[in-house]
């Protein structure tokens, strides 16, 4: 594809963060807004023959909690490491207010063993040696934005 052609938004793959409701109003919220420029995930997430630094460049048509695009945003940076190494500036521009990585990480464990992600995901053994994907985007200005629907305004 040229450079300067854009892919329809109907044909992006979806960015969902957390799950619907009032962490993805949140998450969501703080793309729009700028403050949110990182994400993590479990590496355990991606198929065994995806390997996630290959999505440097790629779009994502991010929804919000009632499926509505909001926005795109395109990968600049990934990277894998241990949950152990993940810094305190990764951690900071995830936008949800934590003060370093140490936060972040108790945040995100109790995520990773809540319920709804258990149920996705299955249980799995977390701990210094799991591998993360950490991921960095900006939203491509090029495509539209819209504010989210939020989760309790459609039920």
């Amino acid at each position: 594809m040229a450079q300067d052609a854009l892919e329809p938004i109907s044909q992006l793959p979806r960015g969902e963060f957390a799950f619907p409701g009032p962490l993805r109003d949140a998450l969501v919220t703080a793309i729009l807004d700028g403050t949110k420029t990182t994400t993590t995930s479990l590496l355990a997430e991606y198929p065994r023959d995806h390997d996630p630094r290959e999505d440097v460049g790629t779009f994502e048509a991010v929804l919000d909690s009632h499926d509505n695009v909001v926005c795109v945003i395109r990968t600049t940076e990934v990277y894998v490491c241990r949950l152990a190494d993940v810094s305190d500036e990764h951690a900071i521009a995830e936008g949800e207010g934590y003060a370093d990585a140490s936060e972040w990480r108790a945040g995100h464990e109790q995520f990773w063993r809540s319920p709804e992600f258990v149920e996705y995901i299955g249980e799995l053994d977390i701990n210094d040696d799991t591998q993360v994907v950490c991921q960095r985007f900006t939203i491509d200005s090029r495509y539209p934005t819209r504010g989210l629907v939020p989760w309790h305004a459609e039920t």
